[in-house]
């Protein structure tokens, strides 16, 4: 069980959570890998021409730089 943390303010509202923070890394690595799992969707969806993996690992080193 995840052990949780509440912050209220002065009218008793919860406002913010505090978890572990082995937790939240896990949360986070979750939420980047289900944003690539959509991502990854989208681009299969996509009905374009399809460019070979080398080219396409190319194009992206030299956006990068």
């Amino acid at each position: 069980m995840i052990q949780e943390n509440y912050i209220i303010d002065k009218k008793g509202r919860k406002i913010a959570v505090q978890v572990p923070i082995k937790t939240y890394k896990k949360l986070v690595a979750d939420s980047e890998e289900l944003e690539e799992i959509k991502e990854y969707r989208k681009a299969k969806a996509h009905k374009g021409n399809a460019i070979p993996f080398e080219q396409a690992f190319r194009e992206i080193e030299e956006a990068v730089k």
